[in-house]
């Protein structure tokens, strides 16, 4: 028998272990819960991605795309002008505010490479996307601290289920930008 051609089928593998670990959590994430949700031979998902390992990886780049999503839209973030803290703030609250699901489950990806090295560099590319437009605005250094603290308020905001509240994350935010915000660039 033909093998058939199915060029999206690597595609719905990745957004098939996605919907799975949103309704299940990592825990649940097997080839074969995979392939059930994609509707594939388990052949498929082995085929595509070796290991699970793997296989997170490339859910954990594609749900990283949802928030270099939200920064593109904003493209405030390298504008001297702005308000770095005010902006970072509002970034925040827009990212939180949309799908609560696909930011929990960013956010699950994410953590798990505390647990599997493989996706530490996914882990850290996302961090570095973030750094890399800030570092334009201030100094290396406080724009990791900048992207740390953002971790930290969505984490406590996913975690206690508690409302964002943008003024405080502004307030926090000028705190290591100083009393000018960030509006300023290349700080040293």
């Amino acid at each position: 028998m033909a093998r058939r051609y199915d060029p999206g089928r690597r595609q719905r593998i990745i957004d098939a272990a996605i919907r799975v670990v949103g309704a299940k959590g990592i825990a649940g994430l097997s080839h074969r819960s995979v392939a059930a949700e994609a509707d594939v031979p388990l052949g498929s998902t082995t085929y595509h991605f070796r290991t699970l390992d793997d296989l997170m990886v490339a859910a954990l780049r594609q749900v990283n795309e949802g928030f270099a999503e939200v920064v593109a839209a904003r493209g405030t973030l390298e504008d001297s002008r702005a308000d770095l803290a005010a902006e970072l703030a509002g970034l925040i609250g827009e990212w939180l505010a949309g799908d609560r699901t696909g930011v929990e489950l960013e956010y699950e990806l994410y953590l798990a490479a505390l647990r599997r090295p493989a996706l530490r560099p996914v882990a850290a590319e996302w961090i570095d996307s973030l750094v890399g437009p800030l570092s334009r605005r201030t100094d290396p250094v406080t724009a990791r601290a900048l992207v740390a603290l953002l971790d930290g308020i969505c984490l406590q905001a996913l975690l206690t289920d508690t409302p964002y509240d943008e003024g405080y994350a502004r307030e926090v935010l000028g705190r290591i930008l100083g009393s000018g915000g960030g509006s300023g660039a290349g700080r040293s």
